[in-house]
């Protein structure tokens, strides 16, 4: 098994992704583990800061042999890319379907994770080789669209992004998504904010919980 297929069985194991975004550098270990400790496996450290390689490679070093699968997202071309690969990103996500991003993956061997919307993008990202689709912004075109891509494509991996809640993650996983993308319903900025890890590895384990309790149904 290539560790692509390794990185994407884990990621559906886990059910969900974590989106961490604009934590401060001295924060993001401390929440990346408490995160874990909740029950979270898959971490999405996005791209979009000014130190988003430096801090893939902290949690990457402080949550080695943990179970933990540390990616980056909001990667938006080739060499941001190539930065987060070389800082130890497991997997890569985009908002949108960048051909170059994808290839330069699949070179370095790392599971890429294009965004798409139309069934066009996803088979541009499905022939330069992504591992999955990210449905994103999933909030605009709700569940039903995950069927309205496979439908043509037939089996294809689907991870909805984007107002992803414990309202609604019930629906996605019924309308076929392998696993869900969530940010501030999974991660607790007020508790960030108040340095109480303890309530943000609640929040995540409550998260978890109702994926958990959404694919048993």
């Amino acid at each position: 098994m290539s560790e692509r297929q390794s990185v994407r069985d884990r990621v559906v194991e886990s059910g969900v992704i974590a989106v961490l975004r604009g934590i401060d550098e001295e924060q993001i270990v401390p929440v990346a583990r408490a995160i874990h400790e909740g029950g979270v496996d898959a971490l999405e450290i996005t791209a979009d800061g000014t130190r988003a390689s430096e801090q893939i490679a902290a949690v990457d070093r402080e949550l080695e042999d943990t179970g933990a699968i540390v990616g980056a997202g909001t990667v938006l071309d080739a060499p941001t890319a190539q930065s987060v690969i070389d800082a130890g990103a497991e997997f890569v996500v985009s908002p949108h379907t960048d051909v170059e991003t994808v290839r330069l993956c699949n070179r370095q061997g790392v599971l890429s994770a294009p965004g798409v919307m139309t069934p066009t993008e996803a088979v541009t990202a499905l022939e330069a080789g992504a591992d999955v689709l990210k449905l994103f912004p999933a909030s605009t075109v709700g569940p039903g669209h995950i069927g309205a891509i496979r439908g043509p494509l037939g089996d294809v991996d689907v991870i909805p992004t984007g107002g992803i809640s414990p309202a609604n993650v019930e629906s996605y996983f019924d309308a076929g998504a392998v696993a869900v993308g969530a940010g501030s319903a999974l991660v607790d900025y007020d508790a960030i904010a108040d340095g109480d890890m303890d309530r943000v590895r609640e929040t995540a384990a409550e998260f978890v919980e109702t994926v958990e309790s959404a694919r048993d149904d």
